[in-house]
């Protein structure tokens, strides 16, 4: 029987302003890898359960800034590096990093930081082999508080409660168009047919090699 391991892992960065197109990407990809015989996983959002401890505070009296939030980001994914990622890798696998450093960037551009510090923050994360904008859904719509979803709507939950607020339509859109922007400078594909030719790249045919 043939081995369908690739010779070496891949990491496949997934980004998206909302945290349900991002995991709809990312299990697409998976379910189509795996499909093909290719071992694969995916690194999630809040792995080290940093986000989730900042939950049991006291919301009323948690005021928590924009960078703060992203240095949060950036102590979590390193976090899912050095424990989920890199090994995975090492072992052949191919990862799918679910968001990763762009979601933070487009977030963080959406709550008025400025890119360059958010990317310097970001600046240790590993090169992804292959990036994947998810399609944006319901992209008239703001930001959710729902702090347990992903990323972006703990940050809009943080962030509403803060004296300032958050203009949470207005975030996301900014979150979007900055993606948008990123997709096209990069090339990367989006949508089904993109999802299909990253499995044939990656993987065999199903039943190949059996």
């Amino acid at each position: 029987m043939a081995d369908s391991t690739p010779q070496t892992g891949r990491l496949i960065a997934v980004d998206a302003s909302r945290s349900q197109d991002l995991s709809a990407d990312a299990e697409a990809i998976a379910m189509r890898l795996r499909a093909r015989g290719v071992p694969c996983g995916i690194s999630r959002w809040d792995a080290s359960g940093l986000f989730g401890d900042l939950l049991m505070a006291d919301r009323d009296e948690l005021i928590v800034a924009p960078r703060t939030l992203t240095l949060l980001f950036a102590a979590d994914l390193m976090f899912r590096l050095k424990w989920e990622i890199r090994p995975a890798i090492a072992e052949g696998h191919v990862v799918i990093a679910a968001p990763y450093v762009d979601t933070a960037v487009a977030v963080g551009v959406g709550v008025g930081l400025p890119e360059a510090w958010v990317r310097e923050v970001l600046r240790f994360a590993d090169a992804p082999d292959t990036r994947i904008y998810a399609r944006e859904r319901k992209r008239d719509q703001g930001w959710r508080t729902k702090p347990t979803r992903g990323y972006a709507e703990f940050c809009a939950t943080l962030l509403d409660a803060a004296p300032a607020g958050l203009a949470r339509r207005k975030g996301r859109a900014m979150s979007i168009e900055w993606l948008a922007a990123a997709a096209k400078a990069s090339g990367s594909p989006r949508g089904r047919k993109a999802l299909e030719a990253l499995a044939r790249r990656y993987g065999q045919t199903p039943g190949a090699g059996a």
